[in-house]
């Protein structure tokens, strides 16, 4: 005769002891699947299998971390934790959903478009222009994307001199849209930069889904400081996009909007400057007769000097960008922000990252 197990569990010991060893198993697990049996209930809850071709598990989250319109027949790929229920079903507890594949993101597009166009998010007389002088910003990227070193490259030589302010964050994945919510808070909580900049470089359907995030693009639309997207190439079109205020077609492209061409300045000025002295010359003669080859002569000395103080004013911007505190914080140092007392609270930067750290210990050096 066979010997009886060791423990006897009851019934909600045992569905309790098996929800434990699957989370422990399974801290969260990420699935793809097709959608079937979708419902909403009660305005609150949502229920729905994920299946493929041989098998279905039955999945449940809030409504509101459905950030994504799902219907049947969509791909979705989901993080979730495995869990027995009361009544002896397996199913999933959905932590996040997102579509895969082109035509599942582009139908979940349309129907957040349509919604969020009706609430007028989308609204072009909401959006406002970028600063006329823009000395800081905030840029939100991934800074070990090609994309983010391009948009560095144009700043640097449009102009230089400015201040940037770098959040790194993922830029796809089911983690990126609350790293970028986060950062787009920071900014606006912080307050010290003109303009946030959203940048990502191209990529597939899949890649730049991140960005029709509702509660992404619903965060980009609220920001009290001006936002100007820069996602993908010039035939992505994501919600981000229609929410911001600004759009450019590519993380180079915003870097040119939000800067200056020195070189095309440079020109502008000599022509100006030539210009007014040939206006200066044809007065004078008509007024005085005077040879116009003197005035000439003063209009080329004046040019000259111009000269000598672009190449002056070129001069000191080189030294003041080695002394730029940016270049600082990429050899490896940190701002740090905040009173030095036990206790106190501290914004830490450097060049990846803004930290926020509590003093624990003062010693003296």
């Amino acid at each position: 005769m066979e010997s009886e197990p060791q423990q006897v569990y009851s019934v909600s010991d045992f569905q309790a002891v098996c929800n434990q060893i699957m989370e422990t198993a399974f801290t969260g697990v990420v699935v793809e699947g097709e959608v079937a049996s979708f419902k909403l209930n009660q305005g609150k809850y949502v229920f729905f299998d994920l299946k493929d071709e041989q098998s279905s598990v039955g999945c449940f989250m809030m409504a509101f971390a459905l950030r994504f319109p799902i219907e049947d027949g969509m791909r979705v790929r989901v993080r979730a934790v495995p869990k027995l229920t009361n009544w002896g079903k397996f199913s999933l507890t959905i932590q996040a959903i997102a579509p895969v594949g082109e035509g599942s993101i582009k139908k979940s597009l349309e129907l957040l478009k349509k919604k969020l166009k009706a609430e007028g998010l989308f609204d072009k007389t909401k959006k406002r222009p970028l600063p006329d002088n823009i000395q800081k910003i905030g840029v939100i990227s991934s800074t070990q994307a090609a994309g983010y070193a391009d948009f560095c490259k144009i700043l640097n030589e449009r102009w230089g001199g400015l201040t940037v302010l770098t959040a790194h964050t993922q830029v796809q994945g089911m983690t990126a849209a609350d790293q970028i919510i986060k950062a787009l808070k920071y900014f606006n909580e912080h307050g010290e930069v003109d303009v946030i900049a959203v940048i990502r470089g191209g990529g597939s359907a899949d890649d730049l889904a991140v960005f029709n995030d509702e509660v992404l693009v619903r965060a980009i639309a609220a920001s009290k400081i001006p936002v100007i997207t820069g996602i993908g190439h010039e035939v992505d079109e994501s919600l981000c996009d229609l929410a911001a205020d600004v759009v450019a077609s590519t993380p180079s492209n915003a870097a040119q909007m939000l800067t200056r061409d020195r070189r095309e300045i440079a020109e502008n000025v000599r022509a100006d400057v030539k210009r007014i002295n040939n206006l200066l010359n044809v007065k004078v003669d008509e007024i005085t007769g005077v040879n116009r080859t003197e005035i000439a002569r003063a209009g080329q000395e004046i040019m000259r000097k111009i000269e000598l103080f672009r190449q002056d004013v070129l001069a000191q911007y080189k030294i003041l960008e080695q002394l730029n505190p940016e270049r600082v914080l990429e050899r490896g140092y940190a701002l740090i922000r905040g009173d030095i007392k036990l206790g106190a609270e501290l914004d830490i930067t450097t060049a990846k990252n803004a930290i926020k750290a509590k003093v624990m210990e003062i010693k003296e050096r």
